[in-house]
């Protein structure tokens, strides 16, 4: 990734954080190593992200706009420390849970709405949030003239608009929406907003509002592989495709524009539209981790499960610095 502009300014960075459950977990080692070690002659200018990606974003963008990085690292490392299940009941209920998702790809399985079953989940989530999160003034910060942005992607469940959820707004809600995966989570009420699901089903993650704001390369954090290695033959094959495509269907849209721009940039069509070349790094998802890849492990919250993939990450974000 590179160093300043030739004019000596320094080069403007944007992040885009994929969702993808405790996949996301890598995210935060990615966030953790570019924190660790951004370049002087670099500044990290927006961030976006989508469920847990979205939730990662957020806790980097908490580091920048304090003028912190070590701050940003230190969430980064104990929010998902904390969601590592831990406790024997977590252990069971979260083993619970995989095991109803991984029979759903081999055998019917009856259909439980989440407004059939007990909030404590989601309340305990609001609640880690909360503790890890000080909106009033995050808020406030976010104001400030400078202040990096930052965007939140959902879909509005009546009207199917794509939301997104700036700083400026910025509560508990807004990442709950984000992360409410329909069949895991009720709907999320976003005051004077609308009633919310999972960014998955809009923007996975934002992309273009970034190119607005004057960006020279996008780093993308990339949790769905863009590749399969053979044809899915296997029920739960072609779920996880699927599950991959579906994740990644909005992701090459956006990617689409930015290379509509670029190119019209080269052929010297857009004159003074305010408009910049933007250069895309990926940052993808290694497929060999040790806890898979398949759809069901997304929830997967053991503690030797999610330290993995954020603390190997280090060393593959280290060699995408360097290049």
């Amino acid at each position: 990734m590179g160093s300043a502009n030739g004019n000596g300014s320094r080069k403007r960075i944007g992040i885009a954080c994929q969702g993808g459950g405790s996949h996301t977990a890598f995210t935060a080692g990615v966030l953790q190593c570019l924190m660790e070690n951004l370049p002087d002659d670099t500044e990290v200018v927006a961030l976006s992200g989508t469920s847990g990606g979205a939730i990662c974003a957020t806790l980097a963008w908490d580091g920048l706009v304090h003028n912190d990085r070590k701050l940003a690292i230190r969430k980064l490392q104990e929010f998902w420390d904390s969601m590592a299940a831990r406790e024997p009941w977590d252990r069971i209920a979260n083993q619970f849970l995989l095991g109803v998702m991984g029979l759903r790809d081999i055998m019917a399985m009856p259909e439980v709405s989440p407004y059939e079953l007990p909030t404590w989940g989601e309340e305990r989530f609001r609640n880690m949030l909360l503790r890890y999160f000080n909106f009033d003034e995050l808020r406030e910060l976010a104001s400030k003239p400078g202040a990096p942005i930052i965007r939140i992607s959902a879909v509005e469940v009546l009207s199917d608009h794509f939301e997104l959820f700036s700083g400026n707004d910025l509560t508990v809600e807004c990442i709950l929406a984000s992360a409410a995966i329909p069949y895991l989570y009720r709907a999320v009420s976003v005051p004077d907003r609308g009633v919310y699901w999972d960014g998955l089903f809009s923007q996975n993650p934002p992309i273009k509002e970034l190119v607005g704001h004057q960006i020279d390369e996008l780093w993308l954090v990339q949790i769905n592989s863009s590749t399969c290695l053979g044809v899915p033959t296997e029920t739960h094959e072609i779920a996880d495709r699927r599950n991959a495509l579906a994740g990644n269907l909005s992701m090459e849209q956006e990617l689409r524009f930015i290379e509509v721009i670029n190119r019209a940039l080269a052929q010297g069509k857009l004159g003074d539209s305010g408009f910049r070349p933007v250069r895309v790094e990926r940052i993808a998802l290694d497929r060999d981790l040790g806890y898979g890849h398949q759809r069901c492990s997304q929830f997967q919250s053991w503690p030797r499960s999610i330290p993995r993939s954020y603390h190997r990450e280090h060393f593959h974000s280290s060699d995408v610095l360097r290049e």
